[in-house]
């Protein structure tokens, strides 16, 4: 079976005829045989991927630690230069709900900014796509990200209805040809996906891959992005991540979701901020720390193979250790299979 008929023959089910369980089952195969086929559903001479990936976990017991100093040396870590550099961070922001970890924390995020500016940026922007909630002053106010941002003076851009551009896929894993992005993210020079650490029913981590779907436009794809959970939410992921390559992920593990995240989950303090310029990298790596085997998460293993490292030999580590934070996240039953 060619890796558009395998795919196809996922993508092309009816949504409403398949359960949670199946549709979850199902996701794997697509991913295997594309895998699987001798010819990848992309260019390989578009990637490459390093020998080893620089990694930086930084300890933060709580959102009162000086996160902008602890950003600001996750980037000389990391070799970064964003010098004259118009910089988007894009956070996760889909619900609000004040008992319970979904978003990135605006403390995060304001650091973040920060240490950009700090580093000589010569712009930063914050921009989000809520997968879930339309009213996007709701979640500004409710979140407290809107209180943040006026007081940094940083603009907030709705990627759910800005202006968008064409964009062909760089991975065909969906078998979809081209994504519609918003020009606003296009228009930048060093993209930072900031994910908040949950576990997600799907596809067992949501991180700084996943984080990528709220750059896609509700007012194109619909509410929660229902095109893309129609083609295969893994294998959105894996051509997400290959056609928007950000230059830096800056993970929120001080507290994280731990349950049926990546919105009814609990709480879960975690304590460090995680960073790298190798997002399947550092996606592994909170995998590790939470229990999780990224070799049993598909989109993981497939990204492995052209977009960034999942061996932890090829892993660079510094800063602490993943061993200083390793622990059991409860995961809902469908997911358990990923556990180490």
């Amino acid at each position: 079976m060619s890796v558009r008929d395998g795919l196809r023959a996922q993508t092309e089910t009816r949504p409403e005829a398949v359960t949670r369980r199946g549709f979850l089952k199902a996701l794997p195969v697509g991913l295997a045989a594309a895998a699987a086929c001798s010819t990848p559903p992309y260019t390989p001479s578009d990637f490459s991927v390093p020998s080893s990936s620089p990694l930086a976990l930084l300890p933060a017991d709580s959102y009162d630690t000086d996160l902008a100093d602890l950003i600001s040396r996750g980037l000389r870590m990391l070799g970064q230069d964003v010098r004259g550099r118009r910089v988007f961070l894009k956070p996760n922001m889909v619900e609000y709900w004040p008992d319970k970890a979904v978003n990135t924390d605006p403390r995060v995020v304001a650091a973040a900014a920060e240490a950009m500016l700090r580093a000589g940026a010569r712009e930063v922007v914050v921009g989000e796509a809520p997968g879930h909630r339309r009213d996007v002053e709701y979640l500004l106010e409710g979140t407290g990200m809107g209180d943040v941002l006026k007081d940094l003076r940083l603009r907030f851009v709705d990627l759910n209805h800005d202006d968008v551009r064409r964009v062909p896929l760089k991975s065909r894993y969906t078998t979809m040809e081209a994504i519609w992005l918003p020009v606003e993210l296009l228009q930048s020079d060093y993209i930072v996906s900031m994910p908040k650490l949950k576990t997600h029913h799907f596809a067992g981590l949501t991180a700084s891959m996943k984080n990528l779907f709220g750059t896609v436009p509700g007012s194109v794809y619909g509410w929660p992005k229902n095109v893309l959970h129609f083609h295969g939410i893994e294998q959105s992921i894996v051509d997400l991540a290959a056609t928007i390559r950000p230059q830096l992920a800056i993970i929120d593990a001080v507290v994280g979701m731990e349950g049926d995240g990546p919105i009814m989950g609990r709480p879960r303090p975690v304590g460090f901020i995680g960073m790298s310029t190798d997002l399947v990298a550092l996606d592994a790596t909170c995998a590790r720390a939470i229990g999780l085997e990224p070799a049993k998460m598909p989109y993981l293993s497939v990204a492995g193979e052209f977009l960034g490292n999942v061996e932890p030999g090829r892993i660079e580590q510094r800063g602490e250790r993943t061993d200083r934070y390793r622990m059991q996240f409860d995961v809902i039953e469908p997911i358990r299979r990923l556990r180490a």
